[in-house]
Parts: C-alpha cells; sequence; structure tokens
C-alpha cells in the first residue's frame, strides 16, 4: 500500500462517511475515523496520519509496543480496540489514550489502579464493549450485566467512561447488521436514562458496514482494510 493510495482511500471512505451522515441527517464532522493499524507496520501508521488520520486503532497491547518507537512523535490517539486479558491492564493504561473494549469490572479495576500508580494527569477514557449477540467467539459484557458494570465503572476516578462499543456478526449484506447497531444504541440510551450519565460515544461500524452504523448513531467507525488494504497472513 503506497503512500497515494491511502490518501485516495481516505478520501473515498470520507465520502462514504460524509454520504451516510447526510443520509441520517447529521454531519460528517460528528463521526470520528479510527484507523485499524493491527498487523499493519508502523510506516502504514505513518502514511495514514500524513493523509490526514489522527486516531489508530490497535487489537493487542504487546503489538502496539512493537511499534511505538517508531510513530514517536505522531500527535494521534491511540485506542485499544481489542479484548483486554487482564495481566496486561496495567501496560495499557500507559499505553493508549483510549481502552475501547472494557467488558467486566475487574479490568475497569485494574486500569484505575494502574492509572493511579503511573501518576499520569487527566482520566483514561474507556468504553463498554456490549455483546449485542450471542456469539461464543466474541467478548463483549452481556447485556443484562450492562447497567451495573456502567454505574460501577461511572465511580472509578481515574476512568472516564464516555459510552459503549459493539462487533456484531459478520454478515455479507450490511443492512442485515443494521438491527445490532440499532440495539446498542437503544442500550446506550436506556443507561443515560436510568443512571442520568452522559455517554456520548458509540463505536460501531468497520469496513463493510460502518455507513449503516453511521445511520444508526454511530459516533466512531473503526475502518481497517478500506484504508489499509488487505492484512498479510502471518
Amino acid at each position: 500500500m503506497t503512500p497515494t493510495s491511502v490518501r485516495q482511500n481516505l478520501q473515498r471512505i470520507q465520502e462514504r462517511i460524509a454520504g451516510a451522515a447526510a443520509r441520517a441527517g447529521r454531519k460528517a464532522a460528528e463521526i470520528t475515523l479510527i484507523a485499524v493499524s493491527k498487523t499493519h507496520p508502523a510506516s502504514a501508521i505513518r502514511e495514514a496520519y500524513e493523509a490526514g488520520i489522527r486516531h489508530f486503532g490497535e487489537n493487542r497491547v504487546q503489538e502496539w509496543e512493537g511499534k511505538r518507537a517508531e510513530t514517536d512523535g505522531l500527535a494521534a490517539t491511540w485506542h485499544l480496540i481489542g479484548h483486554l486479558q487482564s495481566n496486561k491492564a496495567a501496560r495499557a493504561a500507559r499505553l493508549f489514550h483510549s481502552i475501547d473494549s472494557i467488558d467486566d469490572f475487574a479490568i475497569a479495576q485494574r486500569l484505575d489502579r494502574a492509572k493511579a500508580e503511573a501518576g499520569i494527569t487527566g482520566k483514561l477514557r474507556v468504553l463498554i464493549e456490549v455483546r449485542v449477540a450471542p456469539e461464543a467467539t466474541k467478548s463483549g459484557a452481556e447485556i443484562n450485566e450492562l447497567l451495573g458494570l456502567a454505574e460501577k465503572t461511572a465511580g472509578l476516578p481515574q476512568l472516564e467512561l464516555a459510552g459503549l462499543m459493539c462487533i456484531p456478526p459478520f454478515l455479507e449484506q450490511a443492512e442485515q447488521v443494521r438491527l445490532y447497531f440499532r440495539r446498542l444504541r437503544e442500550l446506550r440510551e436506556d443507561v443515560v436514562k436510568k443512571l442520568g450519565m452522559a455517554l456520548p460515544v458509540l463505536s460501531m461500524g468497520m469496513s463493510h458496514d460502518f455507513e449503516v452504523a453511521i445511520e444508526e448513531g454511530a459516533t466512531e467507525v473503526r475502518v481497517g482494510t478500506a484504508i489499509f488494504g488487505t492484512r498479510e497472513a502471518k
């Protein structure tokens, strides 16, 4: 993937974001594009940064540690979007600006302690990942546990609970995924109403379905393949 093709891909995605936002009566500026850079080298991140992207998503703590030095100096926001193992929570709290995949309170507590011990000023932004479909291979908090998890996480002093995230089933027709995005939006509205807290972020939608996600209220979309191309098999 060359810098030119990354820039061209980004332009096409921005046009699609604008189109989806217009269909929903929204502004494209309301949607944050997170470039999913997992399995792609640091050089690809730099190319995307030069093309204008400022938010990047990584799946694994260890992989990001290996790229971090090569991206030093980039004024970007780094998101952990993959499942976080408890034994890596302390490292994640120091390495990322946002942990977008909280799925239980024990992880939230570890992040809270690690943030305090690291002495880094400001709160760590977190999102709760919700398992919107009964897939055994997917992580995420169960729907019936969401309200309690949100209330307890919001009470941790070092964390800022900003919203919800989901990874719905992969379906060939993007329209078939709409009900899962709608479900996450409804869950967010329910938590906001019952707990009286602001949860402005809905992180949902990937390369093949982000337009539908935007139509259903996504404020952040996570796009990898459509920006960087197909990942190399390991």
